[in-house]
């Protein structure tokens, strides 16, 4: 089955719709799906809730979505890089749920599993537990997550044939693939293209099973959040 379109407009086209939940892979600025971001933008759909480990920066990554307005709500569990979205927060106008880390990854992986909730340590004794299931287990208290299954997954991997299946590059690979498995629809912008049978099956990260849509972007930008250098 091809699953390629023409461009990230097509590839959105009769999926996204407002009011949505929507998972954005990447980590900062790496291994973000630029052109799908874009066009999630352009499309005008409001209201959606967003999950992203971030929350981009400022005209980047999902800011861009936040400068217009389009997110009512972010699961996130680092967002000190965007003034936009510091500013939306404390005027009340963006609603957030944090999630720690470790804890929101393990919440797409369950989703993608197919298992509703997990108890993990991680937030007991804390604001994260609040309102939440609390029980012992061989002496330890383990708080109650409900796992995530967003309605559309937008996905950044450097390759894929034409079936879906998917090769991540390095650190890009982050969030992505939990991301993938999540969502009822899964998006994918990629690197590069090759047809089905050209991936070595033992060289693929996640298999396209997943993955509904995939759209090209062969020169995607490589954005540097924070350019630290020594003086001499």
């Amino acid at each position: 089955m091809d699953k390629v379109y023409t461009n990230a407009t097509e590839a959105l086209k009769g999926i996204v719709a407002d009011g949505q939940t929507i998972a954005v892979g990447g980590f900062g600025l790496c291994g973000i799906p630029d052109l799908l971001i874009e066009a999630l933008r352009d499309s005008n759909v409001q209201n959606l809730t967003c999950i992203s480990n971030n929350a981009g920066v400022d005209g980047l990554g999902l800011g861009q979505l936040l400068t217009t307005r389009q997110i009512k709500k972010m699961i996130s569990s680092y967002v000190g890089e965007n003034k936009e979205f510091e500013r939306q927060y404390l005027a009340g106008e963006l609603e957030l749920e944090f999630t720690p880390q470790g804890t929101l990854a393990e919440k797409l992986r369950a989703g993608g599993a197919g298992i509703p909730a997990f108890f993990t340590r991680t937030g007991v004794g804390t604001l994260v537990a609040e309102g939440k299931e609390v029980r012992e287990f061989d002496g330890d208290q383990y708080v109650l997550e409900r796992s995530l299954t967003p309605d559309v997954s937008l996905v950044k991997a450097y390759m894929a044939d034409r079936s879906g299946n998917l090769i991540f590059r390095k650190t890009a690979r982050n969030f992505n693939p939990n991301v993938a498995m999540a969502g009822k629809t899964t998006i994918v912008e990629v690197e590069k293209l090759v047809g089905t049978g050209e991936i070595d099956p033992d060289q693929v990260h996640l298999p396209g099973i997943y993955v509904h849509r995939i759209v090209l972007n062969e020169d995607p930008a490589k954005h540097i959040e924070h350019r630290t250098v020594r003086n001499a």
